[in-house]
């Protein structure tokens, strides 16, 4: 078995819902990524084995396989494939993963991967009547979310994220309070790593149009405090503790990595940012998703012979304060310092396809920053499953 290495990474900034990247297509907003990685390394294009995008939605301007959609906008050759995969709010670090075994097995030498979503142009649908001449027909928005539920599912399983998110934080004890804490410390972390020049390297700006450009995380909000969280309305319940400050937005963005052989690397003359040691993938009843991570982590830590205390970081994408503390809760032998140490999506963002991506790169970048060391991604997964992948600086 050949090593999978991560060899370079480019974002997009995460856009607001409705904000600067709107305007841009979805598998146009792919491609960025891809040409800005292009544009660095001078390689023949035609050499890249195949290109391997996560998406949720696959519904709208990227439902054409975004995959090859991306690499066709990109420039690159119409000799280089692509493929879509869909593992909802992991689909970009399932990608990753898939392109990892694809050189780990010596199936290529060079991919591409990662993830895109453009969650404001998510279009509308319009299900098919099951009579002729309906009297009426009504469309259901596929931004996010259960839609179209099949009647056969138990009606606990189909509950909205954030309320199942918030059931399962209630259970544990976990106050609004240490959500909305949580929250704060993400802006304030994700605003000082932008301040810092931390992201410089891997998020590029994108020019628009009109000769604007955007060039940091929209939703990062360095403004804000517990006074203004502790005002906010319970988004998903009467009195709930879940509200839209300690929940991650909706975004619009895209992620790419180049992931390739230490021949490649060499020939490219890059130091590769990590390498992939592994993955493990759980699941659980879907209403309980927030706890697929910890069996997730649990799963990859023993496969790999470590425990929580060998993990110099870790990035858990932060699709509610609910969530990651919920996971927190249930592996106390995590230094919550170690923690998505410069913010996380609460601030950054999710857009679902570029989101894992964006928590793999990170990582890898963070721990580069302090040396080097294992860390360990991990991201929730709506209908209840977890991911987690291990990598070494």
């Amino acid at each position: 078995m050949r090593r999978p290495l991560i060899l370079d990474a480019a974002r997009t900034p995460f856009g607001r819902y409705r904000g600067g990247l709107s305007g841009v297509r979805v598998d146009d907003l792919a491609a960025l990524p891809i040409t800005e990685l292009l544009r660095r390394h001078r390689f023949d294009p035609a050499r890249v084995d195949d290109v391997v995008l996560g998406n949720s939605n696959g519904a709208g301007e990227e439902n054409r396989d975004v995959g090859r959609m991306a690499a066709l906008l990109a420039g690159l050759p119409p000799t280089v494939p692509g493929v879509a995969v869909n593992r909802l709010c992991a689909s970009g670090g399932e990608a990753i993963v898939q392109a990892g075994r694809t050189v780990a097995m010596g199936d290529g030498d060079l991919l591409v991967a990662g993830g895109v979503e453009g969650m404001t142009r998510a279009p509308f649908v319009v299900p098919r009547p099951d009579r002729a001449f309906a009297d009426r027909l009504e469309p259901v928005s596929t931004a996010l979310g259960w839609r179209l539920v099949n009647p056969r599912m138990p009606a606990e399983w189909t509950v909205p994220l954030g309320r199942a998110a918030e059931d399962v934080a209630v259970g544990l004890g976990i106050t609004r309070e240490q959500m909305d804490l949580y929250a704060l410390r993400s802006h304030r972390r994700a605003s000082a790593a932008w301040d810092a020049g931390v992201h410089d390297g891997f998020a590029f700006p994108v020019q628009l149009p009109d000769g604007s450009a955007v060039r940091r995380d929209e939703s990062v909000r360095p403004e804000t405090s517990l006074e203004k969280l502790g005002r906010l309305a319970s988004a998903f319940s009467a009195a709930g503790p879940v509200t839209a400050g300690n929940s991650s937005p909706l975004n619009d963005g895209a992620a790419a990595v180049l992931v390739g052989t230490e021949a490649v690397a060499a020939e490219l003359g890059v130091a590769p940012l990590a390498e992939i040691l592994g993955s493990a993938v759980t699941a659980a009843e879907p209403h309980r998703f927030t706890l697929a991570p910890v069996t997730a982590i649990r799963k990859l830590l023993t496969r790999l012979r470590v425990t929580p205390e060998d993990v110099d970081l870790w990035e858990v994408n932060e699709a509610f304060a609910a969530m990651a503390l919920s996971v927190l809760h249930h592996l106390p032998e995590v230094d919550r310092e170690k923690v998505n140490v410069h913010g996380g999506a609460i601030a950054y963002g999710h857009p679902l396809g570029a989101s894992m991506p964006r928590v793999v790169v990170d990582l890898c970048r963070h721990l580069r920053a302090r040396g080097g060391g294992l860390g360990v991604a991990a991201a929730c997964v709506g209908v209840g499953q977890g991911l987690a992948i291990a990598l070494r600086v």
